[in-house]
C-alpha cells in the first residue's frame, strides 16, 4: 500500500483499426524489446486472416479470449502454521491479464523444469 495517496489506474487507448481495448491489450503482450509496429503487423494480419474466411474477427478473437479466461484461482492463506490453498473468484482486469499471460507461464514452466527432460517417454 502507498503511504501517499491512491493508486489510479492507467487505461489504455483502443487500437486504430478495431477500436478495441482487448486487442491492443494483445498487442501490448505479444510486443517484445518495445517493438510495437512489428507486433502490430503480426496481430492485425492473424485477424485478416480470419476476415478472409468471411467471418467477424474481433467476435473471434473475444470468443477466444472469454474462452481462456479463469473463472477462479487458488491463493495462499496461512491459517496455523501451515499453508491451505484457498479457492477465490477472479476479477474482470485480471481474468483477461491471466487468459493472455498463460501462455508465457506456460513456457516459464517448461524452462524452470528442463533438467527433468530425460523422464518423458
Amino acid at each position: 500500500m502507498p503511504r501517499a495517496g491512491k493508486i489510479t489506474r492507467r487505461t489504455l487507448p483502443p487500437d486504430p483499426i478495431y477500436n478495441s481495448v482487448l486487442v491492443s491489450r494483445f498487442i501490448n503482450r505479444v510486443m517484445k524489446d518495445g517493438k510495437k509496429t512489428v507486433a502490430q503487423k503480426l496481430v492485425y494480419s492473424a485477424l485478416s486472416e480470419i476476415e478472409k474466411g468471411g467471418k467477424n474477427p474481433l467476435n473471434i478473437f473475444e470468443t477466444a479470449v472469454n474462452n481462456v479466461m479463469p473463472r477462479m484461482e487458488v491463493r495462499p492463506r496461512r491459517i496455523g502454521g501451515a499453508s491451505y490453498q484457498i479457492p477465490v473468484e477472479v476479477r474482470g482486469d485480471r481474468r483477461e491479464a491471466l487468459a493472455i499471460k498463460k501462455k508465457e507461464d506456460t513456457l516459464r514452466a517448461a524452462e524452470a523444469n528442463k533438467a527433468f527432460a530425460h523422464f518423458r517417454f
